[in-house]
């Protein structure tokens, strides 16, 4: 099959409501997972917490007038809501041996709603090491939110009321309106939802090395292939290496690596405008000031907790330059990325910038790849038009390095 008949099949296939599905006739199969997430106490929502000794109270929340509709719909207590704790995360895997050797984890984009043009890549993946893909969704995103955030027709009716409050939003539409309002609310939301994922993945990696997974064995290699912000995630991950679980694992960037401010998301597939603004005026411009104030996200900003000071790095290209740039040389050998030159919401000297460093020193492989057909960020293997051999080539060209990095 080439890449639009696997997709059509990925998908349909994917749609059958079951835990374990038989794919291309019993060589491959795609398990759905179920998993409990420890972590949603750090969420903004609770009355108080309490972390290496020390309390605090409610996350202040700088909140901006919204509506009613609004607030009861998307401004929720995040730590209380059930979709982000129980949910059910994909395994993609050869069928036999009946435990995975070696996992790769899968990381999507931001404001992803379904997995469809991930299982191709999976599939891509998995033929070409053998290893099962195992994909995660980040907090809030594809099944870890309320359906409510997908109705179109609810959101789109939001949408109205959110021009209405904001009229000079550009780039607003149904599809980024759910979390272009909650990051404008609280713009802390960013940060808070990186941390909870951040801690699932390690629980995740735990529970595999304890022998506790009944898909993947305790001795499993563990790598990553991450795409746009899931790059930011799993960059986070690698540098600060919790509890020295990722001593050997390896990271394919494709569309991503960058720090957060050299990337471009205003996008009706991503976010608008006002809830752009509002993210770099919180962490950019004003971080100080609110850190003042917000004692638990100082405190996470400290040495107090090291993933926390790692993701500070990762948000200002100016700021904390040798602390990231000394953590990019120690895992430089097991990280390559893969830009498109016509991507321009993560733009290929931004990737080199922040991965090659100030000087461009720090020899991490960064490759920059064009496509002889129209593509984007967002869909850099088009389904639709005459170039069909073409994306199949294309398709060929970044899975062929991912899996070569990767094996």
């Amino acid at each position: 099959m080439d890449y639009k008949s696997d997709y059509h099949y990925l998908r349909n296939k994917a749609d059958v409501p079951a835990r374990d599905i038989d794919l291309y006739h019993g060589q491959y199969r795609l398990h759905r997972q179920r998993f409990v997430s420890d972590n949603c106490h750090i969420l903004t929502g609770e009355d108080h917490y309490t972390d290496q000794g020390i309390t605090f109270p409610r996350t202040p929340d700088f909140q901006h007038a919204v509506s009613p509709e609004i607030n009861e719909i998307l401004n929720l207590a995040d730590s209380k809501v059930r979709e982000n704790q129980f949910f059910d995360y994909i395994i993609f895997k050869p069928a036999h041996p009946a435990k995975a050797r070696g996992i790769i984890m899968m990381f999507h984009g931001l404001n992803e709603k379904n997995w469809d043009k991930y299982l191709v890549w999976a599939r891509q993946l998995m033929q070409r090491t053998g290893k099962a893909v195992v994909l995660f969704p980040i907090a809030f995103h594809m099944n870890r939110s309320p359906e409510d955030w997908s109705h179109t027709r609810l959101m789109n009716d939001l949408r109205y009321v959110r021009q209405g409050l904001f009229p000079a939003v550009v780039a607003s539409s149904f599809a980024n309106v759910a979390i272009s309002t909650r990051l404008h609310i609280l713009p802390q939301r960013f940060f808070w939802s990186g941390v909870q994922t951040f801690w699932d993945v390690v629980q995740l990696i735990n529970q595999i090395k304890a022998g506790q997974h009944p898909l993947i064995h305790a001795e499993a290699t563990i790598d990553f292939f991450a795409y746009s912000i899931g790059a930011f995630l799993t960059q986070v991950l690698l540098l600060d290496n919790p509890q020295g679980l990722l001593d050997k694992s390896r990271l394919f960037i494709f569309c991503g690596g960058p720090v957060f401010n050299r990337m471009s998301p205003v996008r009706k597939t991503i976010l608008d405008s006002e809830a752009n603004i509002a993210l770099y005026s919180f962490f950019l411009e004003h971080l100080d000031s609110y850190l003042k104030t917000d004692r638990r996200l100082a405190h996470y900003f400290s040495s107090a907790h090291s993933e926390g000071l790692v993701f500070r790095s990762m948000i200002d290209y100016n700021k904390l330059i040798e602390f990231r740039e000394e953590k990019l040389n120690q895992i430089s050998s097991r990280l390559m990325a893969v830009a498109l030159k016509k991507d321009t919401v993560v733009p290929y000297y931004e990737v080199l910038n922040t991965l090659r460093g100030t000087e461009r020193i720090i020899p991490i492989e960064v490759k920059l790849i064009d496509f002889p057909f129209s593509y984007s960020h967002e869909n850099p293997f088009p389904l639709t038009g005459n170039c069909r051999s073409a994306v199949n080539e294309a398709v060929d060209q970044v899975f062929g390095m991912a899996a070569e990095f990767l094996n």
